[in-house]
This record gives structure tokens, C-alpha cells and sequence, in this order.
């Protein structure tokens, strides 16, 4: 073997070596976002639970008020589908858009629940009632937490994904950019809700 058979041998096993090395590394970022939605997927079954607990509570006192109360549950019933769909392909743009989307429905339900409870002086001073606000407020926290961590790991994948020489890999293998988890779609959206009791 010659001089030229030895150089075209090595830049063989150099690419070699680098796609190697450049899939693993896209599949280490992809597991990422795998086990960071999985801390998301925790929290937001914790919010999913509690959902049915408050709207019981609040029927006792906002009988009249059934509409938002259905309207919550179905918002429930939505997001926690999204959910579903999501956890199954973590990294799939369109299952993370549809939880985003499902999830803020259910945050805007929610919301309107609580300003409606705020016209019913015994539900706001009901003890059940103290007990879901303050642990739906920390599990809102977790969420938070949950997707600003969840963000970070599909901004590394993407970023990773995106990069020359990786790029030249990474489409051909189906390494597509991954969604990030929006808490809000609009300014309404964006309005802390006041949980008053």
C-alpha cells in the first residue's frame, strides 16, 4: 500500500471515528430530554391529580357554576391525553406543541376556577379547599423548575443537532430539532393567576 493508500485510510477511520462519536453524542442529548420530561411528566400527573380533588371541593360550594367546572375537567381530560402522547415521543415537536397548548387551556381553566371562587366566601375559607391552592401553587413551582430544565437539555440536543460537521450526520439519521415547553402562548396566558383563600 502506498503513501496516498495509507492518507485515504486514515481519513477513512477519522470520519468513521468522528460519525461514531457524533451519533453517540446526539443520542446522549436525545435521553436528555427524555429523562428531563420525565421530571415534567411527574409534576404535571401530581397537577392532573389534583385537578378532580379541587373541582369537588369547589362543586359543593359553585353548584350554579357548573360550566367552568366541566370546563375544567375537560381541559384536564385534554392536557392529561397531551400528556400522554408526549411522554410516549418526548422529543417529537408536535406531541411537546400539543402538551404546551393543552396544558395552558387547562392553566387558563384553572384560573377562571379560581377568580370564580373568590365570589364564594366559604369555599375560600373551606380547609380542603386551603390545602389543593397551596399544593397546586408548589406543583405550578415544580412544573416550572421541571420545564426550565427540560429547555435546557433541548437547547443543548438542538444546538448539538444543528452544528457542522454534526448537522451532516444528524438529518440523514432522523435527529430532528426538538420543541421547546412553553408555558404561554400569549400575554392573557402570561398573568399570574391570584389564588386568594
Amino acid at each position: 500500500m502506498g503513501v496516498i493508500g495509507w492518507i485515504l485510510l486514515a481519513v477513512a477511520i477519522a470520519v468513521v471515528v468522528w460519525a461514531v462519536t457524533a451519533y453517540n453524542r446526539l443520542v446522549v442529548a436525545r435521553n436528555r430530554i427524555a429523562n428531563a420530561f420525565g421530571q415534567i411528566d411527574v409534576q404535571l400527573k401530581r397537577r392532573h391529580d389534583l385537578v378532580p380533588n379541587l373541582v369537588e371541593v369547589a362543586r359543593g360550594y359553585m353548584a350554579h357554576e357548573a360550566a367552568t367546572l366541566e370546563a375544567v375537567i375537560r381541559a384536564r381530560g385534554a392536557a392529561t391525553g397531551a400528556a400522554e402522547q408526549a411522554r410516549a415521543h418526548p422529543a417529537d415537536a408536535r406531541a411537546i406543541s400539543a402538551l404546551s397548548q393543552a396544558e395552558a387551556a387547562l392553566g387558563t381553566q384553572l384560573g377562571r376556577l379560581m377568580m370564580l371562587s373568590e365570589a364564594y366566601p366559604g369555599l375560600k375559607a373551606d380547609a380542603h379547599m386551603l390545602r389543593l391552592s397551596e399544593e397546586i401553587t408548589s406543583t405550578e413551582n415544580r412544573i416550572g423548575f421541571a420545564r426550565q430544565a427540560y429547555n435546557d437539555q433541548v437547547l443543548e440536543f438542538n444546538n448539538a443537532a444543528s452544528q457542522f460537521p454534526d448537522v451532516l450526520l444528524a438529518r440523514p439519521l432522523g435527529f430532528a430539532q426538538a420543541a421547546m415547553l412553553e408555558s404561554t402562548s400569549s400575554d392573557a396566558e402570561r398573568a399570574v393567576p391570584q389564588l386568594r383563600f
